[in-house]
């Protein structure tokens, strides 16, 4: 498993043997619990025989390098977003998954005959699952072939587009329709573009279509070939697709006061920014293993204090095709959940080969 940190690691000046231990102990310590660590727990922890002065004055030493910081409601430190990077790039222990997460990653999706959305669905809900966070999804838009498309006016103004592919699909999308629309247009809609489609994707039909809608000879008068033009543009959407499950699972971490619930409303809120979040997961595909983002180093998350360990998947071809990851708090058990995600991102690429 490869990791691709943010930027070579490198040791802090003062940052030796003893603050080290004492800082990586720390930071296991409230990954664990989620909880501020004081000098007494970490004097249990330790192999180093230090007292609980001695600790406290290492502890204060690592705040002063911006490594930790005192929240006001306890007398222990926490690791700050600076201290969670270094932690991670260049002192987490990335142990190997365990058996059972490995055999429940590779039964949640090795049913047969499954389509690959329900694979990469499944997949999230998988990790989602195992890592009691949200699981994260962005992959390029999957089209079937179509056998049958039908146009149906639902409002003045306002028609539905319903597709159903050849694997049993069915897709609905409402579009506007230009005003003085004769009735007769939804079927000449239908049957005109039904006949273009049948048996093909939309993307392999869309440019050959609106071309000839833009052609001298087209069959359609304007106002019909409008309705086609809008709903072929409507149809074919996003090329990105985000898939999240699991968001369920952020609320059932421990919530002290109205901060923390302030903090879990505003990453809800970043969730439905989903243009803003495919991008930021985009930035997984860029190297060839897993990437973590922590709290504020993204835009996205600069206010709700959260995490995110992703890694790209490629197809048959080797072509990197999505990500696939996990979002939490930013104290995220990173050794268990960076080979989770890791595994699981070579799974899909074994299913799409």
């Amino acid at each position: 498993m490869s990791l691709e940190t943010r930027s070579p690691f490198v040791m802090p000046q003062g940052f030796t043997d003893r603050p080290r231990e004492v800082f990586r102990h720390l930071v296991e310590a409230f990954l664990a619990s989620g909880e501020p660590v004081g000098s007494r727990t970490l004097s249990q922890r330790l192999p180093l025989a230090l007292s609980p002065a001695s600790i406290r004055n290492v502890m204060a030493d690592l705040e002063s390098m911006g490594l930790l910081y005192a929240p006001h409601t306890s007398a222990g430190r926490v690791p700050t977003e600076k201290g969670l990077r270094l932690f991670v790039d260049g002192l987490l222990e990335i142990g190997e998954l365990a058996p059972d997460e490995r055999i429940a990653i590779e039964a949640r999706m090795s049913g047969s005959g499954q389509r690959i959305e329900d694979v990469l669905t499944q997949a999230t809900q998988s990790l989602a699952g195992l890592s009691r966070c949200a699981g994260l999804m962005v992959t390029a838009k999957q089209d079937s072939p179509l056998k049958h498309v039908e146009f149906v006016a639902v409002a003045p103004g306002k028609a539905m587009v319903i597709l159903v592919s050849e694997d049993g699909q069915v897709e609905n999308r409402v579009i506007d329709t230009p005003p003085g629309l004769p009735v007769s247009a939804m079927s000449e809609a239908s049957n005109y573009l039904g006949a273009r489609l049948r048996g093909r994707t939309i993307d392999a039909a869309r440019a050959e279509i609106l071309a000839e809608l833009d052609g001298e000879k087209r069959e359609l008068d304007t106002l019909t070939a409008k309705v086609v033009a809008t709903g072929l543009a409507t149809l074919a959407g996003p090329e990105k697709v985000l898939i999240v499950r699991g968001t369920a699972n952020l609320l059932d971490e421990k919530l002290e006061g109205q901060a923390d619930l302030e903090r879990i409303r505003t990453l809800f809120e970043d969730i439905e920014r989903k243009a803003d979040l495919i991008q930021l997961l985009e930035l997984a595909r860029e190297g060839a293993g897993v990437r973590i983002f922590i709290g504020s180093e993204n835009r996205l998350f600069s206010l709700s204090g959260s995490s995110i360990v992703a890694a790209p998947y490629a197809n048959a071809a080797g072509k990197i095709v999505g990500v696939i990851g996990v979002l939490g708090p930013t104290r995220l058990n990173y050794g268990r959940i960076i080979p989770m995600v890791d595994h699981t991102a070579k799974v899909i690429g074994r299913l799409l080969a």
